[in-house]
């Protein structure tokens, strides 16, 4: 809290793995009584351990109403920050469509952690990130057509990196090995897409994920920032000046 006081900022923007169960709630109303002021976020995997992903994500929102200062961005469409600049937000997820997901030899967590797995065989998992993954980019599709059509800069938020080329690990991006479950290629296909389509719009997307930091530049207008993060030691990757 005091790093956010230090910047000055005017709101925050988590992209996710804010804990880890039901502790992400507490932590939240934790961040949103210190500050006080606007706390944008999404959810990312962790934050759905010991639990299923349809009934975090309903306790999350339940639990929040009462505080106005959190906002939890799937639930929300675009939110105009200044005149001309929107901020829109979706989970997201690795999603098995990019690298070698047959041959890869990457166990998560996530598949002994979170019901919609531990509850079901392997053969089937495959199914269910992309099942998720293409959830995530549809919401998002929709939120990016609005936002396209009244801003002129767009901050997209996410918690998995949506291109390989934003998938960072100590200074270099994924191999087919680890990026099934590091890289959301379904977010990642419509927000290219939004950018290509509206070449005068400023895109500029933040996820995390990784622990690792960089930043890619996708499209001319185009370019996703991946936040750097160690367990229990949370700091700011960036400060987002919004003109």
């Amino acid at each position: 809290m005091d790093m956010v006081e230090l910047v000055g900022c005017d709101s925050l923007l988590v992209t996710g793995d804010i804990s880890e169960g039901d502790d992400v709630v507490f932590q939240l109303h934790r961040l949103a009584d210190a500050l006080r002021k606007p706390i944008y976020f999404v959810l990312g995997n962790h934050d759905f351990y010991h639990n299923s992903v349809d009934r975090t994500r309903l306790y999350v929102a339940r639990s929040i109403a009462p505080q106005p200062m959190l906002r939890y961005l799937r639930d929300e469409s675009v939110i105009m920050l200044t005149p001309g600049v929107g901020l829109v937000g979706e989970d997201g997820w690795g999603d098995a469509t990019q690298g070698d997901y047959e041959n890869t030899t990457v166990r998560l967590h996530d598949f002994d952690m979170i019901e919609n797995f531990r509850a079901t065989p392997p053969t089937t998992w495959k199914r269910q990130l992309q099942i998720f993954g293409r959830d995530a980019a549809d919401r998002l599709d929709g939120k990016l057509r609005v936002a396209s059509e009244a801003c002129h800069h767009v901050i997209v938020a996410t918690h998995v990196p949506p291109f390989r080329e934003s998938c960072w690990y100590e200074g270099h991006t994924t191999d087919d090995n680890w990026a099934p479950f590091f890289v959301s290629g379904q977010t990642g296909e419509v927000i290219r897409q939004a950018a290509i389509e509206n070449p005068s719009v400023r895109y500029d997307v933040y996820c995390g994920h990784t622990h690792h930091g960089g930043i890619a530049a996708i499209e001319p207008n185009l370019r996703v920032i991946t936040g750097a993060a160690t367990y229990g030691k949370p700091t700011i990757n960036d400060v987002i000046e919004v003109v």
